[in-house]
């Protein structure tokens, strides 16, 4: 059966300091659902989440991930970086990657192998622009992203990856894709994966909507059939709205 995943991407926010803060006011929450929990802070605060969250069924995960192990390649930080500290799960594929610093599936692509070689898992993003979703093209922009992304990986290794669903249109906007366009859109890529592989393949793949989820609307979005969570962005910073999301199943 597909876990049910809440991850929290941090974005660039949270120094030192503040990652400590809100490490220690997530550890004053109470989880009353069995989804599996994950934050994705900055870098520089990877070992810090590590060690304040030792013991706390709270995974970290890294944000980004170079395509290359090592060598001269000024700023990048490689899978085997990210292992040593002892963080298990990378995001890719993530719109700002995108928009900002130009990553297109096949740079994604080559970090997907990459981290899947070196034993981490992905959680992978996927989604439409505003423009493509109103052109009604938004399922031939995702069934690009994902074939060209992940359709190149062997079945076991795609069972290595979580796919976040996040129109681009939701992400830090305040608005959201209604619950029925969310479980429409991860039908579809579930299909897609029936397709390439098989439907076992498929039904074991957890997906995850992204984009301005909120305690107020969790409930009716992670309620829809092939909806297995969320990606979190601004409501992950603060501590009680975000585990009212983790308990909103």
């Amino acid at each position: 059966m597909r876990k049910m995943i809440v991850g929290g991407n941090w974005k660039m926010n949270k120094n030192i300091q503040e990652t400590q803060e809100l490490l220690n006011e997530l550890k004053g929450q109470t989880q009353t659902s069995d989804a599996r929990v994950m934050i994705f802070p900055s870098f520089v605060s990877l070992t810090t989440a590590q060690a304040g969250l030792e013991g706390v069924n709270i995974e970290v995960g890294a944000q980004n991930m170079s395509a290359y192990d090592s060598g001269a390649k000024t700023g990048d930080v490689s899978a085997d970086m990210i292992k040593s500290v002892g963080v298990g799960v990378v995001l890719l594929g993530h719109s700002e990657r995108r928009e900002f610093f130009g990553e297109n599936e096949e740079i994604i692509a080559g970090k997907v192998v990459k981290a899947i070689e070196n034993g981490l898992e992905v959680v992978y993003c996927c989604g439409e622009k505003l423009e493509e979703r109103e052109a009604d093209n938004h399922f031939a922009v995702i069934e690009e992203q994902v074939k060209t992304s992940l359709f190149g990986l062997s079945k076991e290794d795609l069972q290595k990856v979580v796919i976040a669903y996040e129109p681009v249109w939701a992400i830090g906007t305040g608005k959201t894709a209604s619950a029925e366009q969310a479980q429409e859109v991860h039908a579809f890529i579930r299909g897609l994966i029936a397709n390439a592989y098989d439907q076992a393949t498929a039904d074991s793949i957890s997906i995850i909507y992204g984009g301005s989820v909120k305690p107020a609307n969790a409930n009716e979005i992670f309620s829809m059939a092939d909806v297995d969570g969320g990606l979190i962005g601004g409501a992950s910073l603060n501590a009680a709205d975000f585990f009212s999301i983790v308990n909103a199943f």
